[in-house]
């Protein structure tokens, strides 16, 4: 299924911070990551991701360091990593509340809830 700009759009920063929270990570890796583990689901390219990786590292939610990719991958090559910042952990318990109360409010409307 295509899911829209604007779902997608409203859902790639907590998804980032999310990704983050448990490992430093380079862009790619992001894009791969998300690609696997929601099956194909939300393709994410990396143009799509590199504009909010900026924003958040220009708001002090990330961090970024360039390092030197594993010798087995690309050598002599060097990536861009991005860790998640304690602004960027608080930011994403925000971000991850208001998903939760997002989905029960949408939910109560779809699928026929209490009100």
């Amino acid at each position: 299924m295509d899911f829209s700009k604007d779902l997608i759009r409203g859902s790639i920063v907590p998804i980032v911070l999310a990704l983050l929270k448990d490992r430093p990570m380079y862009g790619y890796e992001m894009v791969k990551v998300v690609n696997a583990r929601t099956g194909g689901r939300l393709e994410w390219k990396e143009g799509t991701l590199y504009p909010t990786l900026h924003r958040l590292q220009a708001g002090g939610f990330i961090s970024a360091r360039w390092a030197d990719a594993p010798a087995d991958e690309a050598p002599g090559r060097k990536r861009k990593y991005y860790s998640i910042a304690r602004k960027g952990r608080t930011e994403l318990a925000r971000r991850r509340e208001e998903w939760r109360q997002f989905d029960l409010a949408v939910n109560a409307i779809m699928l026929g809830g209490a009100t």
